[in-house]
């Protein structure tokens, strides 16, 4: 049994509607009565436009496109940005129509309930879909078509991501010199010997005779089939297109940060973040290290190390010590590894926590570090990561961050293996740049409860 994604979108708009008219049913009775309600029948109305402006509100948040569903955390923000719209269309509809009855009681009722019923529909959605997949149905059987760099990648993402619901049957690798007949006969076996519901053509330098020959197969056996553009050699994911005179123009690199108005924001919601912080956290922590640190570890409080911040600019990284005194990790390359003897029993309590990475709001404070971005590199280690990913200084157009996007994801410090931590170390820059490319003030808040959620569950890569 195979669901489309349009007919799953419709079942997740369909029952936040249905939940958006109980919250507010519910609300206005609860804070006046039924009677009162039939009696304003223009509330009514109000509650028609609600559910208009959340199927608007909802596309344009991408609040059920599958591939940001997959973190509750960041469904949880795109769910708040929706109900916070809801809540200011009520306000401002109460005060036009002089409403002296539904007010407070009802505004608040209504939030509450609508944040809470659409939260719950999405948890209990996520757990029906997975329990559904681990019994083989909601399964698309996936094809990819292609090799090199492109296919690989893409095959790697399917294989990462099984609550995207494809099952990869087969990687079929044809080439220019493949004849037409030759091409359909492979791809119609494939289909048929696979079930093959979707075809993802991804070549890296394919000729257009091939890509059509594919094309007209999948089309020939109505099986859906993406494409890949080969042009993604040359750009990010984040390409610009635009116009210069009579030319269209692709910018291959586009970086919100660029714009003054949206570096303002981010630096306001650091210094604001940082102060909460400090005033209500480390006033008090620091001291209480101290003593722990001093009386009972015989160990020092601070680590002051050498980073690299904007513009490939050095910096003072404040962090709580964790380590023998003696010992300077910055010198030569040793990664920090499980029952490391280097570290103290306190400083294994503290980076457990994460909490040694706390006086790093300090340096947000100053201007040295945002709370969101790419984590920055001691001095010789960018070196050594510059021998490995060319693209590295990318990293230093935006402040680095006390967590980010690739630690959330599990990519964070270093592995004693050196084939393996070439790997970690291009994965992370990868994210770093996608970071970079796709920033936003809510995809900073996702990764931000991203951290906290992780670090709840004790999993320490969250900074």
């Amino acid at each position: 049994m195979i669901v489309n994604k349009k007919s799953i979108f419709i079942f997740r708009l369909l029952s936040d509607l249905l939940l958006l008219n109980g919250a507010f049913l519910v609300s206005a009775i609860v804070a006046q009565s039924w009677e009162i309600l039939l009696d304003r029948n223009y509330m009514f109305f109000l509650l028609i436009s609600l559910n208009l402006i959340w199927v608007v509100t909802s596309n344009y948040f991408n609040l059920y496109d599958d591939f940001n569903s997959r973190n509750f955390p960041v469904q949880f923000v795109n769910i708040l940005k929706n109900s916070i719209i809801q809540i200011l269309a009520t306000v401002f509809f109460i005060f036009l129509v002089k409403e002296d009855l539904f007010t407070r009681y009802f505004i608040v009722y209504y939030a509450m309930l609508l944040v809470f019923f659409i939260c719950l529909r999405v948890i209990l959605f996520r757990k029906i879909l997975k329990y559904l997949r681990r019994r083989g149905k909601n399964i698309r059987n996936l094809m990819i078509v292609g090799e090199g760099k492109f296919a690989e990648n893409f095959e790697t993402m399917i294989g990462s991501n099984p609550d995207f619901g494809y099952d990869l049957k087969q990687t079929l690798g044809l080439n220019n010199d493949s004849s037409s007949e030759s091409i359909k006969e492979q791809m119609e076996y494939s289909i048929k010997s696979f079930s093959i519901d979707e075809v993802v053509i991804a070549f890296s330098d394919a000729s257009r005779e091939l890509i059509d020959s594919i094309i007209k197969t999948c089309n020939n056996n109505a099986v859906k089939v993406h494409i890949i553009p080969d042009y993604l050699n040359f750009v990010s994911n984040r390409f610009q297109l635009t116009s210069f005179g009579d030319f269209p123009i692709i910018t291959v690199r586009r970086e919100p940060l660029d714009e003054v108005q949206w570096r303002i924001v981010k630096r306001s919601f650091d210094l604001i973040f940082s102060l909460f912080v400090i005033v209500f956290i480390l006033i008090w922590m620091i001291p209480l290290i101290f003593i722990l640190s001093t009386f009972l570890f015989k160990s020092s409080v601070w680590f002051i190390q050498k980073r690299i911040g904007t513009k490939n600019k050095k910096f003072n990284c404040y962090k709580f010590r964790t380590m023998l005194p003696e010992i300077e990790p910055d010198k030569k390359f040793k990664p920090v590894i499980e029952n490391d003897p280097r570290v103290t029993k306190f400083g294994r309590f503290l980076r457990k926590s994460n909490l040694d990475e706390l006086p790093q709001f300090i340096n947000v404070l100053k201007g040295e570090m945002s709370v969101v971005g790419p984590r920055p590199h001691a001095v010789s280690y960018n070196d050594m990561y510059g021998k490995i990913v060319d693209e590295i200084r990318l990293r230093h157009n935006v402040k680095p961050g006390i967590t980010g996007w690739a630690q959330i994801h599990g990519l964070r410090g270093d592995v004693p293996d050196e084939e393996e931590n070439t790997k970690r170390t291009k994965k992370r820059i990868e994210y770093d740049i996608w970071y970079i490319e796709n920033w936003s003030f809510t995809l900073d808040l996702q990764i931000i409860l991203l951290t906290i959620w992780k670090m709840l569950k004790g999993k320490t890569e969250a900074t």
